[in-house]
């Protein structure tokens, strides 16, 4: 359930999706489900992947050739997996651990107890991102965002005004009003509804064309811009967009992305990405861990139960100090400590800025206006803190008010958000004592895990005074700030206005028949080169155009029945605004 917005619900624990008929309903008459086909380009990758034909072929003489994955995350090991199924060799790099920014932590004094530092909360509108967790039978269960159906309580509370609530009708009328002129914001701003209804249908001209008029005229406006522009909250007034800001909708505030341009904002309320999320039991990183151990039954060329992590002897390759090309024309990758090794075909699926902070790559790999676009990113930062105690707690009842002792919190003090993590009852569990982003995850950089955890009690006493969190708490926090990590140097991007053309570069990169020879078969991929950036589900859908290129590169092809994301992104892909 969403505060400020009420999408279209459905059930959470079905990840596949029948094609729906043009008037957007699913097998049997039933309501077809959002699915993040972002409008930028509407593609169905769940289809895609699930075509029984496959993701295409490669020439056999080229059975067993090396292709370059630099980045174990998510992304890469996608590329890595598809391409080994289709019976190349990647051969995967890696400057730390498996998994990237899907990180899982775990508390030392119990380590079944685990804390998600980067995704933690997966909407199953993410069809594509769901077939490998499927596939690799991971479980999943209700994230407890703020009153989700997975919480039982929450609290709200602005300006030293406190709210208990239960339900979204538990809030006072105030509330309503907020969520009333945001709904009336998107629909007369940006045609929410019709939007929706094409993406049910898969209506891939519908959602351009609806998508491809706005651009235009949203491309330079900023979040805050288009709320504050609105007729509804132009009447609502200031105290209602500050709410909004506060309290946002789905996942809590969204002030923090007030200055970044509303088209992010809306490919995300588009495809309900803010809404009816999972996690992973057992922790996000158990799904990059399970790609990289997990042994295709369909795999070309290699035989039966080959991974890869049997391709690699059990680990990938070191971090990477340099890419090149040499006089071959192959693309050469050298490691930090000096090993080399040249290739056909590199996929990059790092932070691109470290293409040139970190990574000494040619400069003439890449065209001008990419590198342009790579060096104009805007990165969110982002912090975590997570405290373990004995047991949870917060379900005990106030004897004085009826109500749970402690709630799934946001508030505009210094943590903002506070997520209660239940592992059953009397079993240890987990608080996220604060989640925040940019100005406020600034705000915790320059301190330490317990100063950081002091701050957090002390604001949270000021919420819950007499409600002794700190004697719960067992063992060490666990704390995170993205931007310090020198692999990732931010969270995930967020565009801001006027990047919607830095947004197309390089995400049409992997389509290279337009590039000079000199400047193919290096690819892009990762979150940070999709549409929706900060979204497993753009980790894996640019892994999958990665794919898709490198096929095309050693002059391999779709499947004939099962065209590919570049086979209709001249058609269906994102449009030039020159």
């Amino acid at each position: 359930m969403t505060i400020a917005t009420e999408l279209p619900s459905f059930d959470p624990s079905s990840t596949s999706t029948p094609p729906a008929d043009a008037a957007g309903r699913g097998a049997g008459g039933q309501a077809a489900p959002i699915t993040m086909l972002n409008p930028d380009f509407p593609f169905s990758y769940d289809h895609y992947l699930a075509h029984p034909d496959g993701l295409g072929t490669v020439p056999p003489e080229l059975y067993g050739a090396e292709v370059a994955v630099i980045g174990a995350g998510l992304s890469g090991l996608v590329t890595a997996y598809e391409l080994m199924k289709l019976g190349l060799r990647p051969v995967v790099y890696e400057a730390d651990q498996i998994g990237g920014r899907l990180r899982t932590a775990a508390f030392p004094a119990a380590p079944g107890v685990v804390a998600d530092l980067g995704g933690m909360r997966f909407p199953v509108s993410g069809k594509a991102f769901y077939h490998y967790v499927d596939l690799l039978g991971l479980e999943t269960q209700d994230f407890p965002n703020p009153l989700a159906e997975a919480t039982s309580s929450t609290v709200i509370e602005l300006a030293g005004k406190k709210h208990y609530a239960e339900k979204p009708s538990d809030l006072p009328p105030f509330f309503r009003e907020v969520a009333d002129a945001w709904k009336a914001a998107v629909n007369d701003g940006a045609k929410f509804v019709q939007m929706q209804d094409a993406i049910k249908a898969r209506d891939m001209p519908r959602i351009k064309e609806l998508w491809n008029e706005l651009l235009p005229l949203m491309d330079e406006q900023t979040f805050y811009g288009f709320i504050a522009a609105s007729d509804s909250f132009k009447k609502a007034g200031f105290a209602h967009r500050e709410a909004f800001g506060q309290v946002g909708f789905g996942t809590g505030g969204w002030d923090t992305d007030f200055p970044n341009s509303i088209l992010e904002i809306l490919r995300v309320v588009y495809t309900d990405a803010d809404d009816q999320h999972r996690l992973i039991r057992g922790g996000a990183q158990r799904l990059p861990e399970a790609l990289w151990q997990h042994a295709p039954s369909d795999l070309v060329h290699w035989p039966a139960g080959t991974s890869l992590a049997s391709l690699h002897s059990g680990s990938p390759r070191g971090a990477v100090g340099k890419i090149s090309r040499d006089p071959d024309g192959n693309l050469r990758v050298r490691e930090r400590w000096g090993r080399e090794a040249s290739y056909p075909a590199v996929v990059t699926t790092c932070q691109s800025w470290l293409l040139s902070t970190r990574i000494h790559t040619e400069e003439a790999l890449f065209p001008a206006e990419l590198w342009t676009a790579m060096e104009k990113s805007h990165y969110m930062q982002s912090s975590k803190t997570f405290v373990m105690v004995d047991r949870p707690f917060w379900k005990d009842i106030d004897p004085e008010t009826g109500n749970e002792v402690l709630s799934m919190t946001l508030t505009d003090r210094l943590n903002r958000a506070t997520y209660l993590l239940d592992n059953g009852p009397d079993q240890p569990a987990v608080i996220l004592l604060s989640y925040t982003w940019n100005d406020d995850a600034l705000k915790w950089l320059a301190l330490d895990a317990d100063e950081r955890v002091e701050l957090m009690l002390h604001s949270l006493e000021q919420i819950y005074p007499g409600v002794d969190i700190a004697g719960h708490i067992v063992g060490q926090p666990i704390t995170v700030s993205w931007e310090a990590d020198p692999n990732f140097m931010g969270a995930f991007k967020a565009n801001l206005p006027g990047h919607y053309r830095y947004q197309q570069r390089v995400f049409t990169h992997f389509k290279q028949d337009k590039l000079p020879e000199s400047q193919r078969g290096i690819f892009l991929a990762g979150d940070d080169v999709s549409f929706t950036a900060g979204w497993a589900e753009g980790a894996v859908t640019t892994g999958l155009n990665a794919v898709w290129g490198v096929v095309k590169h050693l002059g391999g092809s779709s499947a004939p029945g099962n065209p590919g994301p570049g086979d209709l992104l001249d058609e269906f892909g994102p449009i030039s605004l020159d």
